[in-house]
């Protein structure tokens, strides 16, 4: 007798965690069933919150649910073999996983629905239009990157800068549940962080941002513009965010999970009672003071990496104007001359023309989350580095 359907969503269950189920008693066996001797892996690595691991209940109302990445070997993979694989899947996958309907969106034929919630319908038609995406290893890899990062033995200065934070941190860190051929393992490798000159170029910009507005939320303070200083402190704060993500070598995910990722970070305890006072201070001399703790928290910081020389760590007035900073430029040319590719030297020869990378400067999700915008700033980037 068929096990009955569940009447109701059961309760929430880490997406990561749904997923392996859904990948072990639900598509292995019926790839490996019907593709003997396939070379293939299995992840879920591209976008949402549970490959992040920040999903919680609320995430099960769109977007969530059953769903996993099959990595087919390049040389093995056709058109036609994917379509096949999909088309198995919707006719033997399992009407649910652990009471989790494996059905995205409703039947094509006007069959019953038992229930839904967010994108899962319980339903017992078939075909299933299931959640799993069946590609070439490296074309899934490079359409969610843009760039194929198994083409080369290491990318090119102008591909990291390129490549958003948000979609690298998804590689490096969803789960991988087969890798049949290793492809996925050394991709994951070979974005683990970035080239150490690439690192000291976006450390020395982060650096640069922060030096460049550090001294006007007091300014426009000073002269009443309470408004005005309040979104400047907001804005340090986020580039010290930022600055901490890069000194541990952490990519940082998109904004919704900004805070919730930082949070993670080993200097987080520390920074973050100063960081949160920077945003809630009454009038601008109160923000100056938890920035000065600020400034000087993460400078020491810097020098325990161990970088460059040692730089002071202790946060000073700006000229003569009342307002805490550190001295001015030291971090960005410290890093700027332990710089030794030349190529990456060239993105940073002058201080008026450090612009980063596309995660420094953009806040457009049109541009973070379009692949095609990266193609153009690749150029651009080359053009810059190739420069005399």
């Amino acid at each position: 007798m068929p096990e009955p359907l569940p009447a109701q969503l059961p309760p929430f269950m880490p997406g990561n965690r749904l997923n392996l189920f859904f990948y072990e008693e639900a598509v292995r066996p019926i790839v490996e069933r019907h593709f003997p001797g396939l070379r293939w892996g299995a992840a879920h690595i591209q976008a949402g919150s549970d490959v992040l691991g920040f999903d919680t209940e609320r995430s099960m109302d769109h977007g969530w649910g059953p769903a996993i990445t099959l990595f087919i070997a390049q040389d093995e993979h056709s058109p036609a073999l994917g379509a096949r694989i999909r088309a198995v899947l919707s006719d033997e996958l399992p009407f649910h996983v652990r009471g989790f309907p494996t059905r995205w969106r409703d039947p094509e034929d006007g069959s019953p629905v038992l229930w839904r919630h967010g994108d899962m319908v319980m339903a017992t038609s078939r075909p299933i239009r299931h959640h799993v995406g069946v590609g070439a290893e490296r074309n899934v890899l490079r359409n969610w990157l843009g760039v194929d990062p198994l083409r080369d033995a290491h990318w090119r200065v102008q591909e990291w800068l390129a490549v958003p934070t948000q979609r690298l941190r998804t590689v490096v860190s969803g789960p991988i549940y087969r890798d049949d051929t290793g492809e996925l393992a050394r991709a994951r490798e070979a974005l683990r962080w970035y080239p150490h000159d690439v690192w000291l170029y976006l450390l020395a910009e982060q650096w640069h941002r922060i030096g460049q507005e550090a001294a006007f939320m007091g300014r426009t303070g000073e002269v009443g513009d309470e408004l005005g200083s309040r979104v400047l402190a907001a804005r340090l704060v986020r580039e010290v965010m930022q600055l901490c993500f890069l000194m541990e070598r952490r990519y940082a995910p998109y904004s919704k999970w900004f805070g919730s990722a930082f949070a993670q970070l080993g200097i987080a305890p520390r920074l973050t009672p100063h960081l949160s006072a920077a945003l809630s201070g009454e009038t601008w001399q109160q923000r100056d003071t938890h920035f000065a703790a600020i400034y000087r928290l993460v400078a020491e910081q810097h020098n325990t990496l161990g970088l460059t020389p040692f730089v002071d760590p202790t946060p000073g007035p700006f000229h003569t104007r009342p307002f805490t900073v550190l001295p001015e430029g030291a971090h960005w040319r410290a890093l700027r001359e332990a710089i030794a590719d030349e190529r990456v030297r060239r993105l940073v020869r002058h201080q008026h023309q450090v612009v980063g990378s596309v995660s420094q400067w953009a806040d457009s999700t049109d541009v973070l989350d379009a692949p095609p915008w990266w193609d153009h700033l690749r150029q651009v980037y080359r053009t810059m580095a190739d420069s005399d």
